[in-house]
């Protein structure tokens, strides 16, 4: 699945990265702890985080992950959005836990490998 049928399918609000929406998704990862996400994200992951600070996206862009997805109704700075828009990096948010959309994608089969 590419990162606007995610967007559409669970619809997310797109904070960022509007140009890099064509990525397609190869996984999933949740995790809030930014070495645990460096040391075990797989390559071209969704990420799911209530992090907001712009550090994310440099694990994003690390990783080559298809997108960031904000969690629990959290609202990045508007330096992340500026760092995630530089780097094409698709920043994404959603009102629900992580918890609960991670559920709903896997038991829609949009990733079959989550952390």
């Amino acid at each position: 699945m590419k990162v606007k049928e995610f967007v559409d399918r669970f619809n997310l609000h797109v904070a960022a990265g509007n140009d890099a929406l064509d990525r397609q998704i190869t996984g999933g990862y949740c995790g809030d702890l930014l070495s645990d996400v460096m040391a075990n994200a797989p390559t071209g992951c969704i990420w799911l985080t209530v992090q907001t600070h712009q550090n994310i996206v440099n694990v994003a862009v690390l990783h080559e992950m298809a997108a960031i997805v904000l969690t629990g109704g959290q609202t990045p700075d508007q330096e992340t959005v500026d760092r995630a828009d530089q780097e094409g990096v698709p920043l994404l948010m959603s009102p629900q836990s992580a918890y609960d959309l991670t559920g709903q994608a896997f038991a829609a089969g949009v990733v079959n490998q989550a952390g």
